[in-house]
């Protein structure tokens, strides 16, 4: 950090002084192969940067319990004004694996994970199901459907829905591969990935 920090300090100073201001958010896994910033080239105070198992987004559901991923949405789109939020895939994820195949150790035990992943729903299932797809291919287009699915859970925030219609913020979808270092991009109308041209 000390050589990071001297190379920016006089921004990190910025920053403290006046605080943040950035215009986008991921959503992101918490899988430490899939830092935003250093896929997108970003410096300190430049993206709002949420992370968690599997880059989830729950549905709307202000019930009193402790939701940190809705929190976190609440206060970049309410208190930052963000105008982009990016949710983020990757490759090889260790909670979508735990999806495809919830007995597998270590997570088979967790108190946390399994409830977490449980917000995919069937969607393990439904392609568990597939014989025609080898395991990587399931887990990759469980990644990707995953994406989607939180889009849509994203969507049924009602200020995240209001200002989309509104065209005052743009949500979109992204997957990195980890082995090649791409960045995926969903299309908005289809809902597939496409490697953009360098």
């Amino acid at each position: 950090m000390a050589g990071r920090y001297l190379r920016e300090r006089d921004r990190i100073r910025d920053l403290a002084a006046f605080g943040q201001n950035p215009t986008t958010m991921i959503i992101a896994c918490c899988d430490s192969r899939a830092a935003p910033e250093m896929i997108f080239d970003a410096g300190p105070g430049e993206l709002f940067v949420l992370r968690n198992v599997a880059n989830l987004v729950p549905i709307y559901q202000p019930d009193g319990g402790q939701h940190g991923t809705s929190a976190g949405i609440e206060f970049a789109v309410k208190a930052l004004g963000i105008s982009s939020i990016v949710v983020m895939g990757h490759g090889r994820c260790g909670g979508i694996r735990a999806a495809l195949d919830p007995e597998a150790a270590p997570l088979a035990d967790g108190d946390f994970i399994g409830k977490w992943i449980s917000m995919l729903g069937d969607l393990p299932d439904q392609l568990g199901a597939n014989t025609l797809l080898t395991p990587g291919e399931r887990q990759t287009a469980l990644e990707r459907i995953s994406i989607r699915n939180s889009i849509n859970n994203l969507r049924t925030f009602p200020y995240v829905a209001e200002l989309e219609s509104a065209g005052k913020l743009a949500v979109h979808g992204a997957w990195f591969d980890i082995s090649t270092g791409e960045l995926w991009v969903m299309d908005g109308e289809t809902g597939d990935f496409i490697r953009p041209e360098l």
